[in-house]
């Protein structure tokens, strides 16, 4: 009898949550608004961030999660990448591990402007890796081109961090992964 009444909670949260599932297109179209807002809010805080989007090959926005507590953190998040040579739109999710000293659980945005067809599809295919940067200002040594507010992150691609809620305080390494959707983006 213990077991049932352990058990049933377990089935109700199961079938409640299944029940409660968002459809692909509830899912893509929540992704969308982040993806708006995000846009929004960088373009307040570095208004000539509008013409690099708007002139880049690609770009992508990511909504993130994260905490830390104590010497390990953990983010994740999801997001969206748009092509605007072709129009493509690819859904995205992402995971980030952390090590060193922090505390604090924060919302943040993170904005890469992919510049060429190869970073493009290194971006997608998950080959380029990330580190974190506290310049200001990135420059690519390659073309000499700047992006103010963006860290350069690997060739052809910058990134703008946006913090939107939460407090935080570390200093940690970290490792981020991004991947297709393939439930919001079959191949």
């Amino acid at each position: 009898m213990r077991k049932i009444f352990v058990a049933l909670p377990v089935l109700l949260c199961l079938l409640t949550s299944t029940a409660l599932a968002k459809s692909a297109d509830e899912q893509r179209t929540e992704i969308n608004a982040l993806h708006d807002k995000a846009l929004k809010n960088l373009y307040n805080k570095f208004p000539n961030a509008n013409r690099v989007i708007s002139k880049c090959y690609a770009y992508a926005t990511l909504s993130n999660t994260g905490i830390k507590l104590g010497i390990f953190g953990d983010a994740h998040g999801r997001g969206v990448a748009i092509n605007n040579d072709t129009g493509e739109r690819v859904y995205l999710k992402t995971a980030e591990q952390s090590a060193g000293i922090g505390l604090g659980v924060k919302e943040y945005d993170l904005i890469f402007v992919i510049n060429s067809r190869e970073a493009w599809d290194g971006f997608l295919a998950g080959k380029i890796r990330f580190a974190a940067n506290a310049d200001a200002t990135a420059t690519d040594g390659a073309k000499g081109g700047s992006v103010e507010g963006a860290a350069y992150v690997a060739p052809g691609v910058w990134v703008y961090q946006l913090s939107t809620k939460g407090v935080a305080a570390e200093m940690t390494l970290k490792g981020m992964k991004i991947w297709r959707d393939k439930k919001l983006s079959p191949i």
